[in-house]
């Protein structure tokens, strides 16, 4: 499958990192020992394709999602990356990264096999009982096919090992080019237009809302 040149993002938060870095919790309540079962799980998961590595996210990556995830034409088309995207925001999204439960909010980097990391991937639980998938791109991978061929792995990976058999997703209804893509990979508008918050716009946006069945 092809990628149509323009696309860059959805509006969904793949990459979500507080207003406020500093609020982030990364210690664990006593008693609890969720957090290091979920880190070792993370650690277990890759997903190769014939140009890219899906990958979770670690502390040595956050420079490059720093370095990607800093541009304005990038975090208007998400949800949850803020902008300007600074230092602290990409430890604070590590530190969280580390904490959730896979089930619950799987972000993957996407690792270029010949030009490093370049964006995210990943299936979040909002209000319904299945998973939506997003993803953004740094601007040196726009129009490579790449959110397709990332995109399609995961959604593969989801049905093969964790049995989805429902992904939705959607995108910010001033960004068709994304639309098209989710498309490709056969999603199916589904009428209905949400009002989601952009970090970076500062505003609720509306947002046309899609879905696949696996």
């Amino acid at each position: 499958m092809t990628h149509l040149r323009g696309v860059r993002t959805t509006g969904l938060p793949v990459l979500h990192s507080p207003a406020d870095p500093a609020a982030v919790r990364t210690d664990r309540p006593a008693g609890q020992h969720w957090g290091s079962r979920v880190a070792r799980d993370r650690l277990n998961i890759e997903i190769d394709t014939p140009r890219l590595r899906l990958r979770t996210p670690l502390d040595r990556d956050v420079e490059d999602i720093v370095h990607l995830a800093n541009d304005v034409e990038i975090a208007r088309n998400t949800t949850g990356v803020p902008h300007p995207y600074s230092i602290h925001h990409g430890t604070a999204f590590i530190a969280m990264v580390n904490l959730t439960d896979p089930d619950v909010d799987l972000p993957l980097l996407v690792e270029h096999r010949s030009g490093g990391p370049a964006g995210m991937v990943g299936l979040h639980r909002r209000d319904e009982p299945w998973s939506e998938i997003g993803y953004w791109l740094g601007r040196d991978f726009w129009g490579q096919g790449i959110a397709t061929e990332a995109a399609g792995a995961l959604l593969d990976w989801a049905y093969r090992i964790r049995g989805d058999r429902v992904v939705s997703s959607g995108h910010f209804a001033d960004n068709p080019a994304s639309g098209r893509v989710l498309e490709k990979l056969g999603f199916l508008y589904t009428g209905e237009i949400r009002h989601r918050r952009s970090h970076a716009r500062r505003d609720p946006t509306a947002t046309r809302m899609m879905i696949r069945l696996l």
